[in-house]
């Protein structure tokens, strides 16, 4: 069975603690737009590292930092798209074989002849790494319309529902976050991982 990864997890571990290491930053929307924008693309972490810990030190403004995600991860959709459209042979190709990836890419081309925007909303809504459907959507010639409602759409409704549930739990949200950070970030570390699995195994 071929590795989902080929990184090492503690160079996982490093990046998922600079993430969110920019919680405790003043220019932490800008790191959130960011980190959206170039997950989208062809970064490993997804914002959620970020938005989670940054809507629980400030719950009042769990809309704001929602938005912000969701925008930076909507324009960076576009990024992937050009990758793929422009640039596959060469940059393309580069981020699908470092993420293992070639065989997906077979699939995606399935599931976009069967319904693009279904396809693309899933990857924008689930742990499926969202860069992967970017990148094949511009390679495929999706519909920049569609791209962009799919990931509207998908994108809003996780980072809104994750910073919305922090907002409805408050301080208890919070004082579990701060006081069992390392046992989460493990526990996310997994389901990202998990998601790298989903997008190869179960989109078949």
């Amino acid at each position: 069975m071929k590795k989902i990864i080929r990184y090492p997890f503690t160079v996982v571990r490093r990046l998922y603690d600079w993430t969110a290491g920019w919680a405790h930053k003043k220019s932490s929307d800008y790191a959130l737009f960011s980190i959206a924008f170039i997950e989208s693309s062809f970064f490993p972490i997804p914002p959620d590292v970020l938005l989670i810990p940054l809507v629980a030190a400030n719950p009042g403004n769990w809309w704001k930092k929602a938005l912000i995600c969701t925008f930076g991860s909507v324009c960076g959709a576009f990024l992937g798209y050009a990758i793929g459209y422009l640039f596959y042979e060469t940059a393309g190709i580069i981020i699908v074989n470092f993420y293992n990836m070639q065989d997906a890419v077979k699939i995606l081309g399935e599931k976009y002849a069967d319904n693009a925007f279904l396809a693309i909303f899933a990857g924008a809504f689930t742990p499926i790494p969202y860069k992967a459907m970017t990148i094949t959507a511009g390679m495929f010639k999706i519909s920049l319309l569609t791209l962009f409602i799919a990931s509207v759409i998908g994108r809003g409704a996780r980072f809104f529902m994750v910073a919305g549930a922090l907002r409805i739990f408050g301080e208890k949200i919070k004082y579990t976050v701060e006081k069992y950070f390392d046992v989460l970030s493990i526990a996310f570390l997994i389901l990202l991982i998990a998601g790298f699995a989903a997008f190869k195994y179960l989109l078949k």
